[in-house]
């Protein structure tokens, strides 16, 4: 029994190690004040998500060339992480902290950020924090947390945060937990941002910590598989991988209200 505790907490250090070998190269920062809760990313520019306005920056000068504020048609207070795709910007969305869980996918126009659709999930699995596009589905996490924000008895804590796959009509796929290292980090807050990279691994974070976590789903079972964690100089929240330049993802900063663009180096 003694040589098979030792032999398993030589494999826990040892992947543990290895998890954490990769980091990341900072390259610069651009201030937005918008730059509260994530960053999307296109070919031209980059968005800066706060929870209820959107900043759009010209991705060489940083330059600010486009806002959205919420208004009483689009009376948004908690937008969360945000994905381009085709010419969209798909934000997701919550009623958090207030409970039961009410979230919503929010759409708009990427070029003029006029709000221009929703898929509402009304109460459903979690707070919705992730939504990306990927393998012809789409892709939500939908998240929980064991700090205290609310007084409901039925609140659940963050180890039930989940990634759920839906069809391009929203009809649920299939669902995966994440590993307890990596809610270990999450803890006791959730995860607040994560997308899918060219590579086919999901890159997601948690609510403050300058790290990225390389996932990967599981070939049986539930649980997604912890695969390298990455340590930048973001403070969590959402985060972009640009599909235009290979190893390129953008974070926040979010006491400095900057944009961060970084190169992730295996």
């Amino acid at each position: 029994m003694r040589q098979t505790a030792c032999w398993t907490a030589i494999l826990l250090l040892t992947a543990t190690a290895a998890a954490k070998e990769p980091s990341a190269e900072l390259l610069r920062r651009i201030d937005a004040p918008e730059a509260v809760q994530a960053v999307a990313v296109d070919e031209e520019a980059v968005y800066a998500v706060a929870n209820s306005a959107i900043g759009k920056y010209d991705k060489q000068s940083g330059e600010k060339i486009g806002s959205w504020r919420a208004t009483d048609e689009a009376p948004l207070k908690h937008l969360n992480s945000g994905v381009v795709i085709d010419g969209k910007l798909y934000c997701a969305n919550s009623n958090f902290p207030k409970y039961p869980n009410t979230s919503s996918v929010e759409i708009f126009d990427a070029e003029t950020l006029e709000h221009v659709g929703n898929h509402s999930f009304g109460i459903y699995e979690g707070s919705l924090t992730v939504v990306d596009r990927h393998d012809d589905a789409w892709w939500c996490v939908f998240a929980h947390y064991s700090k205290k924000v609310n007084d409901d008895p039925l609140a659940k804590p963050h180890g039930y945060t989940s990634l759920v796959k839906f069809d391009s009509q929203w009809r649920r796929v299939a669902g995966w937990v994440f590993p307890q290292q990596v809610l270990d980090r999450f803890a006791p807050h959730s995860c607040s941002g994560g997308t899918w990279g060219v590579d086919g691994k999901f890159y997601c974070t948690g609510h403050d910590r300058g790290e990225i976590y390389q996932l990967t789903l599981p070939k049986a079972g539930s649980e997604l598989r912890l695969l390298k964690t990455f340590e930048l100089p973001i403070t969590g929240q959402g985060i972009a991988i640009d599909r235009t330049q290979p190893g390129i993802v953008y974070g926040i900063d979010r006491p400095k209200r900057q944009v961060l663009e970084c190169r992730l180096e295996e």
